[in-house]
């Protein structure tokens, strides 16, 4: 019989071959595939996210995790999209213009992900148009936004605008080391995050799910 609670401990100790079987095993028996997902590989990130706000996982650990998500989810995801399970929420995640840095944004996409977020990746050094016609194309709920650098900080206010200015009605949440609580609000942005695990936390907040 399928062991959701096993594939959720192999999630947590980043055994991706593990994971991998026990998800196939789980398809094989007939387990509703939105059950795996929600108890096995969320479930496991879940308690990834938990640790790695309490300094208990570091990025290694996390990066290990996500590995072994993304093997239980490339089994799911057409089970899944076939059932019409819709995600949480769709969220359009970029590192904004002159800012080349994206180990940031990369754990925030992977704890999005894992906590059953779609997620589109428009990369690092996006320009506000970038994003807005992102958003439109995905129809996004939220528009994610990461700085490293305070001299690109002003451009997350460009984005923000240019999204009002466009009549989307995405909620922001942006972070980033050098980013606040007090410069979201300054600028506009539904939310800040100051971690990756926090980001999933404030994304559910956000959209309410």
């Amino acid at each position: 019989m399928a062991d959701l609670k096993a594939l959720a401990d192999a999630i947590l100790g980043g055994d991706m071959n593990t994971a991998r079987d026990l998800t196939q095993q789980a398809v094989d028996e007939g387990v509703d595939p939105e059950t795996i997902l929600n108890e096995g590989l969320t479930g496991g990130m879940e308690v990834v996210g938990r640790k790695f706000k309490a300094n208990e996982f570091y990025v290694p650990e996390v990066l290990i995790a996500a590995r072994a998500m993304h093997a239980g989810m490339e089994i799911l995801e057409p089970l899944l999209a076939a059932a019409g399970t819709k995600p949480k929420g769709i969220v359009v995640l970029g590192t904004v213009k002159g800012d080349l840095h994206d180990i940031g944004k990369n754990l925030v996409n992977m704890m999005l992900r894992g906590g059953g977020f779609k997620v589109v990746d428009v990369g690092i050094d996006v320009a506000e148009d970038k994003f807005v016609e992102a958003a439109k194309a995905e129809n996004a709920d939220l528009v994610a936004l990461s700085a490293l650098l305070t001299t690109t900080m002003p451009q997350m206010k460009a984005v923000i605008d240019a999204l009002k200015d466009a009549g989307i009605e995405a909620k922001t949440i942006i972070g980033g080391a050098p980013v606040t609580e007090d410069y979201a609000e300054e600028i506009g942005a539904d939310g800040y995050a100051p971690d990756a695990a926090s980001a999933v936390d404030k994304a559910a907040e956000l959209l309410a799910c």
